[in-house]
C-alpha cells in the first residue's frame, strides 16, 4: 500500500469531537470532503426500543453474545432459563441480569463493537428475531434498503467501517459516535435504490441455497463420536448422557439435569489430587472411566518426546514478526494464525518453552467454555504460544498426532479434561500433571490411522459443503459490486 499524503487545516482537527487524529480517519473524512453523500442519518437511526424486562424471561430463551457468531453473521445461541439455571452457563445469567441483553426486529443490524473486522455482524430475519443479544452489539434500524445496507457494510462500505473503529493498542472498536462520522456516496446509494427489486430477488434463492447446505453440515464432534462409538464399542449417544459441562468438549452436549446418586466411600481415592466433587464421582464420568479400564489403555506421558507443558506470557511488541497463538486462536478443528499480536526475534530466541513446532498438539487449559479446545499445529512458521496453552509433543513413532486429537475431541478424551479441571466459575485450569496422566488407546498405529482416515473422510466432506457456502456468499458480494458499476 502507498503513503497516505495530504494536508489538513489545524482547525479542523478541533471540529472533531472526539479528537480522533489517526491517518485511516483523517484520510476517509478529507476523502468525501468535495463528494456528494448520504449521511449516517440519511440511511441509519440507532435503534433506542431494544430494552428487555428480564423479570418476565421465565421459560426458555435464546441467547447470543458476540463468540455466538460467526464471520459470515450466522447465529448460534445459547439456549437458557432462568428457573432451571446450570452451574455452567451462570456468567450469562449474571450478565443479563446487569441488562446486558437486547431484543432486535427484523430486518434491522446489529454490528459487534469490539473487532469489527472480523466482521461479525447480523441481519435480523425471520430465523433469528426472536432471540436476545448481548448488548456489545451497535444496533443499527435502517431506514431503507435493509438487506442491501447489511451486504454492503460486509463487502463495499466495510472499509468504511474500518476506517471510524478505534484503533488503539488492543483490538480495534467501534462506538455509537464514530458512525456520525460514516458517510455514503450517494451515486452508489441510488444505484442501490434503483435496482434494489432486482438485487434482493437475485440474493434471496442464494440465501436460501445457503440455508440448505447449512442443513446438510454435521458437527465434527458427532461425526468423531460415532466413528470412536462404533470401533471401541460404546452408545454414541454417550456424551449426551454425559451432558454439558464448563469445557470446550461438552458444549454441543444436552443440558444436564439434577443428579443424585450413591457411592462407596472407598471411590474417593480414585483421584490422584483428593477429588471429592460430583462432576469426579458422578453416574456418567464412572461408566466412561470404568469403561477405559476395560480395555487396553496407555497415558499420555508413555507417548510424548518431551514433558507436556504451558507457553509462556509473551513479551508483545507491535514491531515484532513472530506471530503469538492464544486461545482465541484455538477453533477445535484449525488454528486461526493471528496477524496483530507478535514478539519479536529476541523474545523468541530467549523463551525456548513458549516456542511451538509444527506437529505439536495445542491444548487450552484456562477459562470455562474454552478450556480443553485443542489442535494440532500443521504449520513450519515461527510461532509462540502464551501462558494459557499447554504443549503437548508427542513422538509420531509411538503415536499418532491427528488420532490423539480426534480422541480428545470424542467423548473418550473430553470427558477427562471435564473429570480434571481445577478451581471454579472462569478461573478453571486444566494441569500439565492431570494431561500427561490422561488415558488413551493402546492399539496398532496401523488401526489408528485407519480411524483417522474414516474420520478425515467425513470431515473433509463437511469442508466441502462450507465452501460452497463461502462461493455462495461471494456471490451476493459480487451481485452488490455489479449493481454500482452498471
Amino acid at each position: 500500500m502507498p503513503l497516505k499524503q495530504f494536508t489538513i487545516d489545524f482547525r479542523e482537527l478541533g471540529k472533531e469531537k472526539s479528537f480522533r487524529y489517526d491517518v485511516d480517519f483523517l484520510d476517509f473524512q478529507n476523502e468525501f470532503l468535495a463528494e456528494r453523500f448520504y449521511s449516517f442519518n440519511d440511511l441509519f437511526t440507532f435503534a433506542s426500543e431494544n430494552k428487555v424486562d428480564v423479570e418476565k424471561l421465565d421459560d426458555d430463551f435464546f441467547y447470543s453474545e458476540i463468540g455466538n457468531i460467526s464471520k459470515q453473521g450466522e447465529v448460534e445461541p445459547v439456549k437458557l432459563n432462568f428457573n432451571d439455571r446450570k452451574e455452567e452457563e451462570e456468567n450469562y445469567y449474571k450478565k443479563i441480569e446487569k441488562g446486558d441483553i437486547i431484543k432486535a426486529k427484523e430486518n434491522e443490524i446489529l454490528l459487534s463493537k469490539v473487532r469489527p473486522n472480523l466482521k461479525k455482524y447480523v441481519f435480523i430475519n425471520k430465523d433469528n428475531k426472536d432471540y436476545f443479544y448481548t448488548s456489545a452489539f451497535i444496533h443499527l434500524a435502517p431506514k431503507k434498503l435493509n438487506k442491501i445496507l447489511y451486504y454492503s457494510l460486509r463487502s463495499i462500505f466495510y472499509e468504511n467501517l474500518i476506517a471510524i473503529s478505534r484503533q488503539g493498542k488492543g483490538y480495534p472498536t467501534l462506538k455509537e459516535d464514530d458512525f456520525l462520522n460514516l458517510k455514503f456516496d450517494k451515486r452508489i446509494i441510488d444505484k442501490l435504490s434503483d435496482k434494489q427489486d432486482k438485487i434482493v430477488a437475485q440474493i434471496e434463492p442464494i440465501e436460501r441455497k445457503i440455508k440448505e447446505l447449512k442443513n446438510q453440515i454435521i458437527p465434527a464432534r458427532e461425526i468423531i463420536n460415532k466413528v470412536f462409538a462404533r470401533e471401541f464399542g460404546f452408545d454414541k449417544n454417550l456424551f449426551n448422557e454425559f451432558g454439558k459441562g464448563m469445557t470446550a468438549g461438552t458444549q454441543i452436549a444436552e443440558n444436564r439435569n439434577l443428579r443424585t446418586f450413591e457411592t462407596n466411600f472407598s471411590n474417593l481415592d480414585k483421584s490422584s489430587i483428593l477429588r471429592f466433587s460430583t462432576r469426579f464421582h458422578n453416574t456418567p464420568t464412572k461408566k466412561l472411566m470404568d469403561f477405559l479400564d476395560s480395555i487396553q489403555t496407555l497415558q499420555i506421558k508413555n507417548v510424548i518426546s518431551e514433558n507436556v507443558h504451558r507457553g509462556a506470557s509473551p513479551k508483545y511488541n507491535p514491531d515484532g514478526e513472530i506471530p503469538v497463538v492464544k486461545t482465541g486462536h484455538l477453533k477445535n478443528g484449525y488454528i486461526e494464525i493471528s496477524q496483530e499480536e507478535f514478539v519479536d526475534q529476541d523474545f523468541y530466541n530467549s523463551s525456548v518453552r513458549s516456542q511451538v513446532k509444527e506437529g505439536d498438539i495445542l491444548i487450552a487449559s484456562t477459562g470455562k467454555v474454552s478450556l480443553g479446545k485443542i489442535d494440532l499445529l500443521k504449520t513450519d512458521q515461527d510461532l509462540v504460544a502464551d501462558g494459557h496453552i499447554s504443549i503437548i509433543r508427542v513422538d509420531e513413532e509411538k503415536y499418532n498426532r491427528l488420532f490423539l486429537t480426534y480422541y480428545f475431541r470424542s467423548i473418550l478424551g473430553y470427558f477427562q479434561i471435564e473429570r480434571d479441571f481445577t478451581g471454579a466459575t472462569n478461573q478453571i485450569e486444566l494441569y500439565a500433571d492431570e494431561i500427561s496422566n490422561f488415558q488413551i488407546p493402546n492399539i496398532p498405529l496401523k488401526s489408528q490411522q485407519k480411524i483417522v482416515d474414516e474420520i478425515k473422510t467425513e470431515l473433509d466432506k463437511q469442508e466441502e459443503i462450507n465452501q460452497t457456502i463461502e462461493t455462495e456468499r461471494n456471490k451476493i458480494d459480487g451481485i452488490i459490486e455489479k449493481a454500482i458499476k452498471v
